[in-house]
């Protein structure tokens, strides 16, 4: 009954992540983010490469499909149609939580369609901070995987009425670190991190961590709906934005910044990039095109993307994603306030 039961919870979290798409969405923290245009840019649209080189990780393009499920049937339809379009569109792709292939081995093929599918793009695996490297090695096999995800979810796990209440991590996180045979990426599920964290991370060892701030899918708001013993609804607006969070990391060396969490457009892409992104996760806005408009629709979307993050990146004269840190900007008098607050260094 208990295996039955995490099937149905990957199921609810589609479900309610799509039900809540519209509500997560009406705050848009990257509008706190202008940027100075560059009215002589001496750039053409063929000079811009969108590669990108994360720590031995190679992307095609600076924005990828971010975890988003896996441990059902309908998960795995789900998940073929992101890995066909990411095979067709070259972008790398993060699965959903493995944790069901411990528990659910009948559901293993509702990840492995991701290779399948994709047999020659980037996959990223995706795990919890308490699993054993024994477990991570097998979800690396499982998926052939380019890397790894850990995922920080306390807030999820406290709102939601099954979730863990244990979250001493740390050194499990430093020995999967030390231990795996491919790269660990560390990264919060919607809440962001504090400077404080960040640099206890890269005491750790690890030198990849995706900020992924609120503004984003919910997932407070998603266990709190399926919650049914108590309402965490005050919790609805926890955490730091993805800018705030990438501020959080403002001038910290010797670690790669992945962003996601309120990602819908490509110029957010491009934000995120000028405040130290080296590559942008987005998950719910194409889970979201592609409960809307299939498949197809989700294809013309990511294809519509990179067109249009070429273009900016055109308009901004930078040829690399990495030159946007050379772009300049200016703050809302909001987050202005949140950076002077905090005595942040941008």
């Amino acid at each position: 009954m208990m295996n039955l039961e995490h099937a149905k919870r990957k199921n609810e979290h589609l479900s309610l992540a799509e039900k809540f798409y519209d509500a997560a969405h009406q705050a848009h923290p990257f509008d706190q983010v202008r940027l100075i245009p560059n009215a002589l840019p001496e750039m053409a649209t063929t000079e811009f490469n969108p590669q990108v080189q994360i720590n031995g990780l190679t992307l095609q393009w600076p924005f990828y499909f971010e975890a988003m499920t896996g441990g059902s049937e309908q998960a795995k339809t789900v998940n073929m149609a992101l890995a066909r379009v990411a095979n067709k569109t070259g972008i790398a792709m993060a699965t959903g939580s493995l944790s069901p292939m411990f528990k659910l081995p009948q559901f293993n093929d509702s990840f492995q369609v991701v290779r399948n599918a994709n047999p020659t793009g980037t996959i990223i695996a995706n795990l919890g901070a308490n699993v054993t490297v024994k477990q991570a090695r097998q979800a690396i096999d499982l998926l052939q995987a380019d890397a790894l995800e850990i995922h920080l979810n306390v807030a999820q796990e406290a709102a939601m009425a099954e979730g863990d209440r244990n979250f001493h991590w740390r050194a499990n996180i430093q020995q999967l670190v030390e231990e795996l045979p491919v790269p660990v990426i560390v990264k919060e599920v919607g809440f962001g991190m504090s400077r404080a964290t960040i640099q206890q991370l890269m005491s750790l060892g690890v030198k990849t961590i995706n900020l992924s701030g609120r503004g984003g899918t919910n997932f407070v708001q998603i266990e709190n709906r399926r919650n049914h013993v108590a309402d965490f609804s005050d919790l609805t607006n926890w955490g730091l934005t993805t800018p705030e969070s990438l501020l959080e990391a403002a001038g910290l060396d010797q670690v790669t910044l992945l962003a996601s969490g309120g990602v819908t457009g490509p110029l957010d892409v491009i934000k995120a990039g000028v405040l130290g992104a080296q590559a942008v996760g987005v998950a719910g806005y194409f889970l979201h095109r592609y409960y809307q408009d299939g498949e197809e629709g989700l294809l013309k979307a990511v294809q519509t993307w990179q067109t249009e993050v070429t273009r900016i990146m055109t308009m901004l004269g930078c040829r690399h994603f990495s030159d946007l840190s050379q772009v300049d900007f200016v703050l809302d008098e909001q987050l202005y306030n949140y950076v002077q607050q905090r005595h942040l260094n941008h």
